[in-house]
């Protein structure tokens, strides 16, 4: 992540956020990759399961579009939730670079809605499998690109035939994040 960043729990989220809605964002630029959590309705259980907590993720491509699959014990009672990526969003400055993708890790922030302020972080490392999966759906994305109209009509009719199970089930990657105690200094 862009060492200019700061990014303090407690305090409000240092990036624009493009949707501000209850939801999930996945999104690779020139600062790495990102996957944000914006939640209205939350408490104290679900930051701690956020920051440590066991998750899932997983990548699925369908019709030039990527989905990141994620499922959060803690947060979300069962089943899978998905973000759909691409680079039509962004501005061609923004795009990721072979830096910004060297780094192997994969940026979580929980984020309240309404305060817009970062209620957990956490940093994944990726498999190296995972990583290629990105890799190859950039580089076809890269010599193919989609207009953000076409995106976001291809993401509704995905939508419509799958839903976020039907993905998983195809995934082309898995990555399981295992439950991660951390001692705290005591002052």
């Amino acid at each position: 992540m862009a060492n200019y960043t700061n990014f303090i729990v407690g305090e409000k989220f240092p990036l624009p956020i493009r949707r501000q809605q209850d939801g999930a964002m996945f999104q690779i630029d020139i600062n790495g990759m990102m996957f944000i959590l914006q939640l209205s309705r939350h408490d104290v259980i679900a930051a701690e399961a956020f920051r440590t907590g066991k998750m899932t993720f997983a990548l699925y491509e369908e019709d030039d579009v990527l989905f990141l699959l994620y499922q959060i014990d803690g947060i979300f009672k069962d089943g899978w939730g998905d973000a759909p990526f691409s680079l039509a969003a962004l501005k061609e400055a923004q795009h990721p670079t072979d830096k910004s993708l060297a780094d192997a890790c994969l940026h979580l922030y929980f984020v309240d809605t309404t305060l817009q302020s970062l209620l957990a972080m956490r940093d994944i490392p990726l498999s190296d499998a995972f990583l290629q999966v990105i890799r190859e759906h950039l580089e076809r994305e890269r010599r193919h690109p989609l207009t953000e109209a076409e995106y976001v009509k291809r993401v509704k009719a995905i939508w419509a035939r799958r839903t976020s199970e039907a993905m998983r089930k195809n995934a082309l990657a898995v990555q399981e994040v295992p439950m991660t105690l951390t001692k705290r200094a005591h002052a």
